[in-house]
């Protein structure tokens, strides 16, 4: 513990040494996360360097007695991949969902999938909607929260799942004939 101290309060002074330390420390998980939005590692590289940037220019408002120091890191960098995502305006119109074909949205497709089958399902969906299916079912946002991050509409943001679902149901269905 008393390392991690150490990385921070080096951090607070800019010093690089630290911040490199810190980044590795980070990375792994980190790198994961922005994964979960981007099927280019370029893209999820620049999320989590924008990202951890951030943590770097405001590492003095971090405080321990809120949580720990990755959940905090782990959340500025989840913010800079949102914003890369609307930067990169990647996010179309599409059709609206409404009535009962909101039902069998909620829950999730990813529940049995191991990590790296995970990312794979993910690599195969279009990123407008892979962003969507990410923030919702495995970071656990709400569709209003999503809309307003991606600023789209709650029918859009349900359009996306839905296709998400879709999609991941044929790819499911032609893993488990092979």
């Amino acid at each position: 513990m008393k390392d991690l101290h150490d990385i921070i309060e080096g951090c607070k002074r800019n010093d690089r040494s630290s911040q490199e330390k810190l980044y590795r420390q980070f990375y792994p998980g980190l790198f994961a996360l922005c994964k979960k939005f981007f099927h280019d590692n370029h893209d999820a590289l620049t999320s989590l360097n924008n990202g951890m940037l951030n943590v770097f220019k405001n590492i003095g408002k971090y405080d321990p007695a809120k949580g720990e120091l990755f959940n905090w890191a782990y959340t500025i960098v989840r913010n800079a991949a949102i914003t890369h995502l609307n930067n990169m305006k990647i996010v179309q119109q599409t059709t609206e969902i409404t009535g009962e074909m909101e039902q069998s949205l909620f829950s999730s497709p990813f529940k049995e999938l191991e990590w790296n089958d995970l990312f794979s399902y993910l690599d195969k969906l279009p990123p407008a909607t892979r962003a969507v299916c990410s923030l919702h079912y495995i970071e656990g946002f709400a569709v209003r929260e999503i809309s307003e991050q991606l600023s789209l509409s709650e029918g859009t943001i349900k359009w996306h799942l839905s296709e998400s679902r879709s999609r991941l149901k044929t790819l499911f269905f032609k893993t488990s004939i092979h």
